[in-house]
């Protein structure tokens, strides 16, 4: 009732495109979630990009996660939507993208069958948290959580000196000494590491490696949206 007398007064936007949208309750108005870049299958379990490999080799044959998986291309409507949660604090959007993920992973990456399983997700730069107010990755996985029912378990912790992501060159973000992330205490046996966007796959992979030295036996990365820099088109 609320959200019907609020929209009365305000017309509600698309928190993508702007557009005008006939109820308050629709997050994404119609064309936009028709224009998200789905990812075509089959993609690859390990870095998540559909297949072939550009040059033929998985940009994530040394990472330290065993298998990865993202629902969307990051283009677009999905650019869009992720600029929209990231910069315009559309919290929100992060509710549509957790039950996006939870209705199209692969069922075994998010079974609750599998004992001692959590959901972690990815430790935000303490600055970035601080200005924003929110971690978009956190909101996600909160929400993945509350779906699917796993435990959230917020087992990891970001150096505050390390370097920011946003704006460095793929190289750069290769680095293997420019992330750093550390466990809080003994990390859960299996794990569904998550974060908004996977680009080059660096900060999943130095997560990973934090979980996996503090215990972790399996460490699956899961994101809303991949980037395809590295998949020829």
């Amino acid at each position: 009732m609320l959200a019907e007398v609020v929209a009365l007064v305000v017309t509600p936007r698309c928190a993508a495109c702007r557009a005008p949208g006939r109820r308050a309750a629709d997050v994404l108005c119609a064309g936009c979630r028709r224009g998200l870049p789905w990812l075509p299958a089959p993609t690859c379990e390990r870095c998540a990009l559909p297949l072939p490999h550009s040059r033929g080799r998985c940009p994530a044959r040394d990472a330290a996660f065993a298998a990865a998986w993202s629902a969307v291309a990051y283009d677009g409507a999905a650019r869009d939507a992720m600029h929209a949660l990231k910069f315009a604090a559309a919290r929100p959007l992060a509710q549509v993208m957790a039950a996006q993920i939870a209705a199209t992973a692969p069922p075994a990456l998010l079974a609750r069958s599998q004992p001692h399983t959590a959901i972690v997700p990815v430790a935000p730069h303490p600055h970035r948290r601080r200005a924003r107010g929110f971690d978009p990755a956190e909101l996600i996985a909160t929400a993945l959580a509350r779906r699917t029912g796993l435990p959230l378990q917020r087992a990891l912790r970001r150096a505050a000196q390390a370097s920011h992501q946003l704006g460095a060159s793929r190289a750069s973000r290769r680095d293997p000494g420019r992330l750093h992330f550390t466990a809080r205490g003994p990390a859960p046996p299996h794990v569904v590491l998550v974060d908004d966007v996977h680009t080059t796959g660096a900060t999943l992979d130095a997560c990973a490696r934090a979980l996996r030295e503090a215990g972790s036996e399996h460490v699956a990365a899961i994101t809303w949206a991949r980037t395809l820099d590295e998949w020829p088109r």
